[in-house]
């Protein structure tokens, strides 16, 4: 019997499993397809793998051509903002799915996604 994600749809099916994270370009990359449970360590680790790769100390996210989305894309986001915290480096997210802005707001960490990670050399009051 197949998996079935809170969406309805087939664990195996490419619309909520399939995600790309495009390598930064002048500070900027894009994440694309789903942020679900179906891909949140590919998505996890294609996003680290990317931002690990850039040079630039600030990345924008742009995840306008996220398609699918639920809690676990938005404990996708939170982890990259951890990495990039540990690295000292800031990502900031712009286009976010509404699912992801409803479960965040949902969980009271909203105000983490609508500002940059500030780096983790930096002091903080």
């Amino acid at each position: 019997m197949a998996q079935v994600s809170a969406m309805g749809k087939s664990i195996s099916d490419p619309a909520v499993s399939e995600v790309s994270v495009s390598a930064p370009v002048a500070g900027r990359c894009e994440v694309r397809g789903a942020l679900t449970f179906a891909s949140a360590r590919r998505a996890y680790d294609a996003g680290v793998k990317a931002f690990g790769a850039s040079t630039d100390e600030a990345i924008e996210v742009d995840c306008g051509a996220v398609h699918a989305a639920d809690s676990a894309g938005l404990a996708v986001l939170l982890a990259w903002l951890a990495w990039a915290h540990k690295k000292g480096r800031r990502l900031t997210f712009v286009n976010l799915p509404q699912a992801i802005i409803a479960v965040a707001r949902i969980s009271e960490v909203e105000g983490l996604l609508a500002q940059p990670s500030a780096p983790a050399h930096e002091p903080t009051h």
